[in-house]
C-alpha cells in the first residue's frame, strides 16, 4: 500500500527509524486540502502538522510503499491523536494513487510548531525534492 507523508514523515532519515521497511516511491500532490498546526506535542514541543480539506489549495507531499507491518509502525509513533484515512493524491505524471495519510482525530486548537519540528519537515522537503 502507499502512505502520503506531508509533514515530518517526509524526512527520509525519521521514516528510516520509524519504518525502516518502507520504500521512498515519488512525491505526489493532494488536491484541495492545506496543512494546519494543531493541539500540542510533548515530544515535539509545539503544534503538529495536520490536513484540512481547502477548496482549490493542495498539499505536496512524498509516497512511500510500506507494508501493514510499517503502517502499525507509524501509527504508534502518531499516538492516539491520529487516524489513517484513504485519499487519492496525484504523481507528477497526473496518474492517480489511492495512499493512506494520517489526520487529527479531532481537529483542536490552531497553533505554532516548534522549530525543530519545521526544520525535520523542511529537510523532508528537500528530500524529496519539494522546495
Amino acid at each position: 500500500m502507499f502512505y502520503f507523508a506531508y509533514a515530518s514523515n517526509l524526512s527520509r532519515k525519521q521514516m528510516a527509524s520509524r519504518a525502516p521497511g518502507a520504500k521512498a516511491s515519488c512525491s505526489a500532490t493532494l488536491p484541495n486540502h492545506k496543512i494546519i498546526f494543531t493541539g500540542w506535542s510533548r515530544s515535539w514541543k509545539g503544534a503538529t502538522a495536520s490536513l484540512q480539506q481547502s477548496h482549490g489549495d493542495r498539499v505536496s507531499g512524498g509516497l512511500y510503499e510500506v507494508s501493514n507491518q510499517d503502517l502499525e509502525k507509524l501509527a504508534k509513533c502518531e499516538g492516539t491523536e491520529y487516524t489513517t484515512r484513504q485519499i487519492t493524491v496525484f504523481r507528477d505524471t497526473g496518474e492517480t494513487v489511492e495512499a493512506v495519510a494520517f489526520v487529527r482525530r479531532q481537529q483542536a486548537e490552531e497553533g505554532n510548531p516548534s522549530p525543530e519540528y519545521l526544520a525535520i519537515i523542511k529537510q523532508g522537503y528537500a528530500d524529496w525534492s519539494l522546495l
